[in-house]
């Protein structure tokens, strides 16, 4: 049974190296977005390679995200997560000191490997070794750090970028696992699943990883017309087949098929895909916008999107005594009361709402009356729909699946997010230079802040219409406080004390 007390030294030490290393995942997840502008002239490359710089991260996470989980439980987690964090250290050296775009996309690739090994296993490592009385709280906690962490992502990408520069957005998570690894090696025990049963389904994750880089290259060089695109697209649709078929002939699927046999489950996946695709392709935008555009300097061009997250991480972490299910905040309490479908409709509206309202974010926009309202109403809508959304996933599964079910959540999110990074340059008519060209960029911005308006109101359709209240003993989501913006928190799987 997991003993260690979280008012212990090695409590605290456990906790300290597990929000150290999830933290470096998810700070590159939100900072990056503040560089490209920088990268972009530096490395004298156009839309398309920045769209990579985001993407070649995201197609090897969400595709390996399952996997990483599993390696974890087979051959020990504290293994795996110090793996995941020496192999993300050693990518972002090589992202920092990438001379070429070509480099930086390959070091990026090599990162979503890394984040895919450590991101669950942070949390696997907590809910296995903490004494059960501790656990929620630890959980807690945990998640409550890593929200900060992303808050503070864009602002600490805009510091970096403006001083030492943008290789140093990279470089920084050299020390941070120099600080890691040894404090995780010395103080974290050891802990795994169990006897090995099955075999790892890497077939699975490579035709996934595979399928999603293929149709992101199609997305991405579609506007160039290169004869390549059709064939990319073409060998996508083929392999994206493939998996399914192997997912449902596999004894042991990464991506069990028979799990969307709940009909709750798929349509809170449908639902998670049109809201994280729209705030995917909206955070990718934003930061070019408030920099090629409305003139703002890397430092205040992070700064500016700190109220969505302060908002989340405010909002997410307030105490309901009478409500667990929903992640015990305020519009948790709401979802206990009127069912899920209501928030999940309310927040993406909202959400629309505040998109239609970016337009006004042009040359010499005013933070304060127009760069700052729809930043507002955005986090007040992402508030209403995110602690909702995860404890209806919990709810439509099995409690043994619980952790599968947000694990598949999880990697829809990003999933999604890649897609709209890759066509919505495309959709919107946003040509190879036309981040270098303010006037062009800002028309094609509007374009796309309109097609997430539209994609957000598909998805509070979709949940109006599919969504019903869960079964009252349900599974509970233990991360209450969550600050990421573009992916929903992870949960583990239950374990017995």
């Amino acid at each position: 049974m997991p003993d260690v007390r979280l008012a212990s030294p090695r409590g605290r030490w456990l906790l300290f190296t597990t929000v150290l290393g999830s933290a470096m995942a998810m700070l590159d997840s939100t900072v990056v977005n503040v560089a490209l502008p920088r990268i972009g002239r530096d490395l004298d490359t156009g839309l398309a390679a920045l769209q990579w710089t985001v993407n070649a991260y995201l197609v090897t996470l969400a595709g390996l995200i399952l996997l990483g989980g599993s390696l974890g439980d087979r051959y020990g987690r504290r293994r795996v997560f110090v793996l995941g964090v020496v192999w993300f250290a050693l990518a972002s050296l090589l992202c920092g000191l990438a001379p070429t775009p070509g480099v930086l996309i390959a070091a990026r690739a090599l990162q979503g490997v890394g984040g895919a090994l450590l991101t669950p296993g942070s949390l696997a490592l907590i809910q296995a070794s903490f004494h059960p009385d501790d656990r929620g709280r630890a959980v807690g906690l945990w998640s409550g750090f890593g929200g900060i962490g992303a808050a503070v992502g864009p602002f600490l990408g805009g510091w970096l970028v403006a001083g030492p520069g943008w290789r140093w957005v990279f470089l920084l998570n050299v020390p941070l696992a120099a600080l890691c690894v040894p404090v995780a090696l010395r103080h974290v025990p050891e802990s795994s699943g169990g006897p090995a049963r099955g075999r790892f389904d890497v077939l699975g994750a490579t035709l996934g990883a595979l399928a999603l880089a293929l149709l992101t290259y199609a997305l991405i060089e579609a506007p160039s017309g290169s004869p390549a695109v059709v064939p990319a697209a073409a060998a996508g649709l083929a392999v994206a087949v493939a998996f399914g078929y192997v997912e449902r002939r596999r004894p042991d699927p990464m991506l069990p098929p028979d799990i969307f046999a709940s009909r709750q489950f798929t349509a809170v996946n449908l639902v998670t895909l049109c809201v994280y695709a729209a705030f995917g392709g909206f955070f990718f935008l934003v930061a070019l916008q408030l920099q090629v555009v409305a003139g703002y300097s890397p430092l205040a061009a992070g700064t500016a999107l700190l109220p969505t997250t302060a908002l989340m991480l405010l909002f997410s972490s307030l105490p309901h005594s009478r409500l667990r299910s929903s992640g015990g905040t305020p519009i948790g309490a709401l979802a206990d009361r009127t069912g899920p479908r209501l928030p999940l409709t309310v927040g993406p509206l909202l959400c629309a709402a505040a998109l239609l309202l970016m337009p006004r974010v042009g040359e010499g926009a005013d933070y304060a009356t127009d760069v700052l309202p729809p930043l507002l109403v955005l986090g007040a809508g992402m508030v209403t729909l995110v602690a909702p959304l995860t404890a209806t996933v919990l709810a439509s599964v099995d409690t043994a699946r619980a952790g599968l079910a947000s694990g598949i959540n999880n990697a829809a999110a990003r999933a999604a997010g890649l897609v709209a990074v890759a066509a919505l340059p495309l959709v919107a008519g946003m040509g190879p230079e036309a981040y270098r060209v303010p006037a062009a960029f800002d028309a094609a911005f509007d374009r796309a802040m309109f097609l997430c308006a539209g994609t957000l109101v598909l998805g509070a359709v979709l949940a109006f219409t599919l969504v019903r209240r869960p079964a009252p003993d349900c599974p509970h989501p233990e991360c209450r406080t969550h600050g990421n913006v573009t992916a929903p928190p992870l949960e583990g799987g239950r374990r017995e004390g």
